[in-house]
């Protein structure tokens, strides 16, 4: 398997990190999912709502991203979409996208852990039960077309709360670096991150703004963290890098730029084992 097989877009609404005016994101996004795949020439997305949309139905999304082997939208959005901490959050809208779009491989749950500082104050670490997500991880397995994977979310700075009765409930892991300054501790956070969870896939995030810190990504740092998925990908500690995203790829970042170089460098490498 290529190195090109193992990366997916963070795909969202246009507009949707700009929205909140906190990153302080330059310029005007305009590139969708579809076109932030085809830009970066990536495969596979996952889909994440925002509080801007997509609303269920998902139809219309979903058939951009047609084209796409592999397809994962988000059972639950990002923290800012408040209808997904009730129920079974969008999971059955995800079920209905999976039963019309033969590629939808998937659902994931983001932002799904608490802030440090939330946990401190409210107590919630997360934001639904363990019954729920096992009823969530029951009906993505017994899906009757096929089986469906449970995806999760998980930044660096949630290592320490109480989560192991959440994490032996999910198939594939993505973990994040929030703050730009914490890439250089990644290899050592996943390693701790990788002894908390089963024996299971996990992606590395990659940012191409330092959101965590509301400022541009330093090349330094960038470098960093290409150099550290690179040398991942290659000794099978990560099973692949989720690039995020198309809401900024259009904005004139160096990072984006230094993302391509990277993918059309080393695009075709085979990974052993992949």
């Amino acid at each position: 398997m290529k190195l090109r097989d193992k990366l997916w877009l963070w795909g969202q609404n246009p507009g949707s990190h700009h929205a909140s005016g906190h990153y302080r994101l330059p310029g005007v996004n305009k590139m969708d999912s579809a076109a932030g795949c085809d830009f970066f020439g990536i495969r596979k997305c996952y889909r994440v709502c925002m509080k801007a949309g997509p609303f269920p139905p998902f139809d219309a999304e979903s058939e951009k991203l047609r084209h796409l082997p592999e397809v994962v939208w988000s059972a639950v959005g990002s923290g800012s979409v408040e209808r997904c901490n009730e129920g079974l959050g969008d999971l059955p809208e995800v079920l209905r996208q999976a039963e019309l779009f033969p590629n939808v491989s998937g659902a994931v749950l983001d932002d799904f852990f608490a802030s440090v500082e939330g946990f401190e104050t409210s107590g919630n670490v997360a934001r639904h039960s363990v019954g729920n997500v096992k009823i969530m991880r029951e009906k993505l397995h017994n899906f009757p077309a096929r089986r469906l994977n449970f995806h999760l979310v998980a930044y660096t700075y949630q290592l320490g709360l109480p989560i192991a009765d959440y994490l032996e409930l999910f198939d594939i892991f993505t973990l994040w670096t929030w703050k730009g300054s914490d890439l250089p501790a990644f290899p050592e956070n996943l390693k701790k991150f990788k002894a908390m969870i089963p024996a299971a896939p996990v992606m590395a995030g990659c940012y191409l703004w330092n959101y965590g810190e509301s400022r541009p990504l330093d090349p330094g740092l960038m470098k960093i963290q290409l150099d550290c998925y690179l040398e991942g990908l290659k000794n099978r500690d990560l099973d692949g890098v989720v690039v995020c995203s198309n809401c900024c790829a259009d904005v004139g970042l160096e990072t984006v730029g230094m993302m391509k170089e990277w993918i059309e460098t080393y695009g075709d490498l085979e990974i052993r084992g992949g």
